[in-house]
């Protein structure tokens, strides 16, 4: 069977590869080769090599002397100062979108909080979770209207859901993030940048305190 061309197959790998590392399917630390990368995702080693160096890129992984490129392990000093950053960010990010943001762009991000909303209902899955946290954050900072910061965010966002803890799986951290989410998307539906980035930093500061809790 034929490979499929290079261009489109090179981003359906790193998509793949990011998506198993954000889930904790492979795990911080994991050794990332790319033999046995190839092998799981039926691909050549082309396309996966870039997608680690990708990975490394975004800080989601990291090349260790003698033993080849791992999954990143971000600490709880590392977890601290990646979320100090973010939070200036998210919160320019929420004031540049509350400005562009249309009422079709809105209902969107609503109906990512009902999905939120219907899976606390569920047991915690934190490869869901973060899935649906991940699409919520990235919504607004592609709507931003900044590239530079929105690709600086996209580093960020991945970095701070490598930090592994509990944290998705406590039903009050889950309803606490919704309930931060919800503040958020009001403000945003106000139209208010100071408000939008009030709420987006408070929401990371509330990630903060959830962790030094842990």
């Amino acid at each position: 069977m034929t490979e499929p061309d290079s261009e489109l197959l090179g981003p359906s790998v790193h998509r793949q590869l990011r998506q198993l590392v954000l889930s904790g399917e492979l795990e911080p630390g994991a050794p990332l080769s790319v033999l046995a990368l190839a092998a799981r995702l039926g691909v050549s080693r082309s396309p996966v090599r870039e997608a680690v160096q990708q990975l490394i890129y975004e800080g989601l992984a990291v090349t260790v002397p003698h033993a080849g490129a791992r999954v990143a392990v971000v600490d709880d000093a590392q977890i601290r100062d990646v979320l100090a950053v973010r939070a200036v960010l998210d919160g320019l990010a929420a004031a540049g979108a509350a400005t562009r943001l249309t009422e079709s762009d809105l209902g969107k991000l609503t109906k990512m909080l009902s999905a939120q909303q219907d899976n606390l209902r569920d047991n915690a899955d934190p490869a869901r979770d973060v899935a649906l946290d991940l699409e919520f954050h990235t919504f607004i900072r592609d709507h931003s209207g900044n590239p530079t910061l929105a690709t600086e965010l996209a580093r960020l966002e991945a970095q701070a859901h490598l930090y592994r803890g509990d944290l998705w799986r406590h039903p009050r951290n889950r309803s606490t993030a919704l309930r931060e989410h919800r503040r958020i998307l009001e403000a945003l539906e106000s139209g208010h940048p100071d408000l939008a980035r009030c709420a987006a930093e408070a929401h990371v500061h509330g990630l903060i305190t959830r962790i030094d809790r842990h």
